[in-house]
């Protein structure tokens, strides 16, 4: 079964229970510092332990919600895992958030620069 896209639901309603999650996964400044490393590249727990300065704990229980939502993937590789954000959930709620700003006259001159 696939998901719908944020684009495929009509309702306003429907929008923000699709969105909310993954927004609140996204609005913690320790899964955004994260997931700013993840986009550098795929990485293990212990490289993000030690490029974030948390941790190992700590990485682990943020990784989590990312997980869940579908915003990074884990690829098991030997002994540890590797996690990669996952783009294509990503674009979601960036193209949703890029939306809503163009609706205003800064928001669509800030969109076209």
């Amino acid at each position: 079964m696939r998901l719908l896209g944020v684009d495929e639901l009509t309702s306003p309603a429907d929008r923000a229970r699709l969105l909310a999650p993954q927004l609140k996964a996204l609005g913690d400044p320790n899964r955004l510092h994260l997931v700013l490393l993840l986009a550098e590249g795929p990485a293990t727990v212990r490289e993000l332990t030690e490029a974030s300065g948390m941790g190992q704990t700590l990485v682990s229980h943020h990784l989590a919600p990312l997980r869940e939502e579908g915003l990074v993937t884990v690829t098991p590789r030997g002994r540890s895992n590797v996690y990669a954000l996952c783009c294509e959930a990503l674009a979601g709620p960036v193209k949703t958030l890029a939306t809503l700003a163009a609706l205003t006259p800064e928001g669509a001159d800030a969109c076209c620069r």
